[in-house]
C-alpha cells in the first residue's frame, strides 16, 4: 500500500458519499464530491509517476475507481431525470465492457495497457459534460452525446493497443 493507492481507495469511498449527497437533494454539493474525486485521481497519478510508485494493483484499481464513479454519476443523473436513459445505457455498456474485459484478460495473465492521453482526455470531457449537466448549461445533452461517442473511439483504440501488446499470447 502506498499513497497513490490509498488515494485511489479514497475515490472508491467517495462513491457512496456522492450518491448520498445527490439523492439528499444537494446537487451542487454532489458536484463538489465529484471534483474532489477527480482531484484525487490527478494527484494519485502524479504521485505514482513522480515517486516511482506505479504498481500493478494501482494500474488496475485506478481506472476501475474512475469507471465506478462515472457509473454512479450517470445512474444518479438518469434516476434524477437529468439525462436520457439511452445516454446512460451507452456509457454503461462501454464502461462495463471495459471493466469486464480488462479483468478477464488480466486474470488470464495478459499485460494491461497503461492509461494514455486519450483516456485522460475522455475523463476530462466527461467531467466537463457533468459540469454542464449539473449546472443546466445550454447544449449539455448534445455535448454529452459527443463525449460518449469519443469514449467509444478511445475504447476501440485501447482494444487495438491491447491486442498489439498481447499479440504473441494465444487465448483458447
Amino acid at each position: 500500500m502506498n499513497v497513490p493507492n490509498a488515494l485511489t481507495l479514497c475515490r472508491f469511498m467517495l462513491i457512496p458519499v456522492y450518491l448520498a449527497v445527490f439523492f439528499a437533494g444537494y446537487v451542487k454539493l454532489a458536484f463538489v464530491v465529484i471534483v474532489v474525486a477527480g482531484a484525487t485521481d490527478v494527484l494519485d497519478g502524479y504521485l505514482a509517476r513522480t515517486r516511482g510508485q506505479v504498481t500493478i494493483v494501482g494500474t488496475m484499481l485506478d481506472p476501475l475507481a474512475d469507471k465506478m464513479m462515472m457509473i454512479a454519476v450517470f445512474l444518479s443523473l438518469v434516476l434524477g431525470g437529468l439525462i436520457p436513459w439511452t445516454a446512460a445505457v451507452a456509457m454503461l455498456v462501454r464502461d462495463a465492457g471495459m471493466i469486464v474485459g480488462s479483468a478477464f484478460f488480466h486474470f488470464r495473465g495478459s499485460r494491461t495497457v497503461p492509461a494514455n492521453w486519450m483516456g485522460k482526455l475522455t475523463t476530462v470531457l466527461y467531467y466537463a459534460a457533468i459540469l454542464w449537466i449539473f449546472f443546466d448549461l445550454p447544449y449539455a445533452i448534445p455535448y454529452l452525446w459527443f463525449v460518449i461517442g469519443f469514449s467509444f473511439v478511445t475504447s476501440f483504440i485501447y482494444i487495438f493497443l491491447f491486442v498489439s501488446l498481447n499479440k504473441k499470447r494465444a487465448y483458447p
